[in-house]
């Protein structure tokens, strides 16, 4: 199978990288060349990496991604995954394109961590090829995809995206499209409760990521891990989920809106709960 990645941020690179690793052959677009050239460095840094660990033949790796900026190079693929901001009218546009340019047999998904999968499939006029396919940052090195099927989405889709996601040696879970689906659902109120004991002073950021290192054997802390998902990203999923639920698990709080307003908002900026260098 063909495979289309629409969006060269964090997300989108894995996504690519791990696909042309496992032997398929890769377009990925995205808005200039520029943007297009630092994905290539970025994945061949990441390749890099990695193949001082593993079996990777870098140069191999790299000749099956194909980058381009018309995003009509992606109509001979069997499958396209949108990897572009978590912004629903956005993601809608991109979908109602994607649906006129590609195959109709073309299975089309998104990465999104919250978005509603239903709502995108409406704009198209093949729901039964729509799903959601929710990697994990960073891609290369974390084993779980959440397979996200709709109402309308068909059985012989989701059988065809469940062996894909194996055949790049990742495990999957099916979900149902349901706000935060599952992990990020468990996930997003732990956050925020770990922020907001920070805001509240009752433990240094340190203190509670170890606390829930060693009392809770998680391979590393909350705050580490906010930081790791970006606190604009973490930001955005719990005012979305906030504002269409309305429970108070999801309110968010203060000190995340302040850090993202200064713009520290973890790794990817080199400040958020720790510094980064």
């Amino acid at each position: 199978m063909k495979i289309g990645v629409l969006g060269s941020g964090i997300m989108g690179n894995g996504i690519a990288q791990v696909f042309a690793t496992a032997g398929y052959e890769v377009t990925v677009v995205d808005i200039n060349e520029e943007v297009l050239h630092k994905a290539k460095e970025t994945i061949e840094k990441s390749l890099g990496k990695l193949s001082k660990k593993q079996d990777i033949q870098v140069d191999e790796v790299l000749n099956r991604l194909i980058f381009k900026t018309d995003r009509t190079s992606l109509k001979d693929r069997d499958l396209v995954i949108e990897a572009i901001t978590e912004n629903i009218e956005a993601k809608k546009e991109v979908f109602k394109e994607l649906d006129e340019i590609c195959n109709q047999k073309t299975i089309l998904a998104s990465n999104t961590s919250s978005l509603s999968i239903s709502e995108m499939a409406a704009v198209t006029n093949r729901p039964d090829r729509v799903c959601g396919l929710h990697f994990f940052n960073p891609v290369p090195l974390m084993k779980l995809v959440e397979i996200v099927g709709t109402k309308q989405t068909s059985t012989e889709t989701l059988a065809i995206v469940e062996e894909l996601i194996g055949s790049i040696n990742k495990e999957s879970i099916r979900v149902t499209d349901t706000p935060l689906f599952v992990v990020n659902r468990l996930l997003v109120p732990m956050l925020s409760e770990a922020i907001f004991l920070v805001e509240e002073g009752t433990a240094t950021v340190k203190d509670i990521d170890k606390g829930m290192q060693l009392g809770a054997s998680h391979p590393i802390g909350p705050l580490w891990l906010a930081d790791m998902i970006g606190l604009d990203t973490l930001l955005y999923i719990q005012e979305a989920l906030y504002n269409k639920t309305g429970d108070s698990k999801y309110k968010v709080p203060a000190l995340l809106r302040d850090m993202v307003e200064a713009g520290n908002l973890g790794r990817k900026t080199g400040k958020g709960f720790y510094e980064y260098k």
